[in-house]
């Protein structure tokens, strides 16, 4: 058993015997697949000051959240529709909500992590069932998901965060709006990719327009804060 093994199957054992007693339960969404993709979404608001000590997510986010998850079923309906995307094979995917706070989506990022290694291979399965056996019998055994790499979170905060525990198992990260400069460092986060720019070309889009337009006094708006995280700080 390798390191990143023994550290998963500590931090697993840690988090369940943390979350006994709390009556938070994690929901998931899921679409079943041949090949299944993990996603981070914000379905719910950041924990208060009160509910952060129990990983107890805040309201439901309608507009960000709710229409996240709508869009990617639509996405995985759409691509196993094209029987010439993925022949004689069907997507899948399994959505966890990161609540826009990093410990809840490091949490459910380990469930991910305990998939993929799972499904890698027969060994893999077994080696992982005795190691949450030494360490804890009461440790929940992972089902068989063939989990090929995870979508999200949202925030640049978070992902940063993620993308550290996820390279440690080479689980691809791809981000769908975290804009932060720091990921473009590929030496730092080499399992990760996005879709969206960042931040250095909206600067220079930003000052490409004060040039075009010739003008000569500008006023921005400055957050002292990483992007995509959920409140400026003071």
């Amino acid at each position: 058993m390798g390191d990143p093994l023994q550290l998963l199957v500590l931090i697993v054992c840690v988090m369940v015997s943390s979350t006994v007693g709390t009556s938070q339960t994690r929901h998931i969404a899921t679409i079943k697949g041949d090949i299944i993709v993990g996603a981070l979404f914000s379905v719910h608001h950041s924990p208060g000051q009160k509910q952060a000590q129990t990983r107890t997510c805040g309201d439901v986010r309608e507009a960000y959240g709710i229409q996240r998850v709508e869009a990617a079923f639509q996405a995985i309906d759409e691509i196993n529709k094209n029987k010439t995307l993925l022949p004689n094979s069907t997507l899948g995917i399994e959505i966890r909500d990161s609540c826009w706070y990093s410990p809840i989506a490091l949490e459910q990022s380990i469930e991910f992590i305990r998939d993929t290694i799972s499904a890698s291979s027969k060994k893999a399965k077994n080696d992982m069932d005795s190691a949450i056996t030494s360490v804890n019998p009461n440790c929940p055994k992972p089902e068989l998901k063939n989990i090929v790499g995870v979508i999200g979170p949202g925030s640049s905060t978070v992902t940063i965060q993620v993308q550290n525990l996820l390279q440690l198992f080479s689980i691809p990260q791809i981000g769908y709006s975290a804009t932060s400069t720091d990921l473009s460092e590929r030496s730092f986060y080499k399992y990760f990719l996005r879709v969206v720019p960042s931040d250095l070309f909206q600067a220079q889009v930003l000052v490409d327009i004060v040039k075009w337009h010739n003008w000569t006094y500008i006023s921005t708006v400055h957050t002292d804060v990483i992007p995509s995280s959920p409140t400026p700080s003071r």
